[in-house]
């Protein structure tokens, strides 16, 4: 869900879902379950992280453990935006596939056929969540969400969780239409948007919180402070990996009990996957790994559908 830090506006999105489309048709009917046989190639699609820069090793020891356990292959597909993932899931030839909480509901409730799996956490015994920020460069003169009526504000894209659809509740709130009110850019990713917001190309902008406070720092992006934060959201429930429904209901089983019972941190290095915990790598800088998540969690999307009315919701 992170990507460059150069702008990508919303129009990308059509060549994102034909060439996903295109590039797991390529797959040779390999993720075809037709006959009743079990397919011996799983198609796994997501958005590559800022730090990885594609998905095979942001999600490495995910794609190993799957393998391994499951003994089959699975084929990766890189999309620049969530749309591509939802469209791929519901042309039949994606199988499993990392989404943001709002796309995941979009994908559900638009009849793709996702299935919410796992999320990922720090501690087993927390549930899986964070917070979208509403930012703006350290010197501007924006002190809070209710400034940002007339300026130009970068989000990340129509179905990003934080990076839209929260944030628009909040402008909604502050009496700004998210559209209308204001000049919105689509910048594809939370880094373009805060790299974008901290360079001056967007007075102000919406990502989520690590990105914001961790990942761009470490990464050497951004320094503490170049970003003030004027605005939170509640907290938003975490980013679910789900499966296709169109999958037998015993190889989603085995592929539920695969990211909630192995991939996490103890299990990988227990069984030889990593060296040492310190050393063990899982997206979104996990400290722990998956719990398992269920479709209620994500009812507070829809709440705040039922509040933005955004068009990119699922009636």
């Amino acid at each position: 869900m992170h990507r460059t830090s150069s702008l990508r506006l919303a129009p990308v999105a059509g060549a994102a879902v034909a060439a996903l489309l295109l590039a797991a048709c390529s797959a040779d009917g390999s993720n075809d379950t037709a006959g009743g046989d079990e397919p011996d190639t799983l198609v796994f699609a997501s958005i590559p992280s800022e730090e990885a820069s594609n998905i095979a090793l942001d999600n490495e020891h995910i794609i190993a453990v799957l393998e391994d356990e499951l003994d089959v292959t699975i084929e990766t597909q890189e999309a620049t935006d969530y749309a591509a993932v939802i469209e791929g899931m519901r042309a039949d030839q994606v199988d499993i596939a990392a989404f943001g909480p709002f796309s995941y509901v979009t994908a559900h409730d638009g009849d793709a056929g996702a299935e919410p799996v796992a999320a990922l956490v720090d501690d087993p015994q927390e549930e899986p969540g964070y917070v979208s920020y509403g930012i703006v460069a350290d010197d501007s003169d924006i002190q809070s969400i209710e400034d940002f009526a007339g300026q130009q504000v970068c989000f990340v894209d129509r179905t990003s969780t934080s990076g839209f659809l929260y944030p628009s509740a909040g402008l909604l709130e502050a009496g700004i239409d998210p559209l209308e009110d204001v000049e919105p850019v689509f910048a594809g990713g939370h880094d373009a948007s805060a790299l974008s917001t901290a360079g001056g190309d967007c007075d102000a902008g919406f990502a989520y919180d690590t990105m914001v406070d961790v990942e761009l720092v470490e990464s050497g992006q951004l320094s503490d402070g170049d970003l003030r934060v004027v605005w939170e959201s509640p907290v938003i429930p975490g980013s679910p990996y789900a499966v296709s429904d169109r999958l037998s209901q015993d190889l989603r089983d085995k592929i539920t009990e695969v990211f909630t019972d192995k991939l996490n941190i103890p299990w990988l290095v227990e069984n030889g996957y990593c060296d040492s915990e310190e050393d063990c790598t899982l997206p979104e800088d996990s400290g722990y790994g998956f719990v398992a998540v269920d479709d209620d969690l994500y009812q507070g999307i829809r709440d705040v559908c039922e509040v933005t009315r955004s068009e990119s919701c699922i009636e």
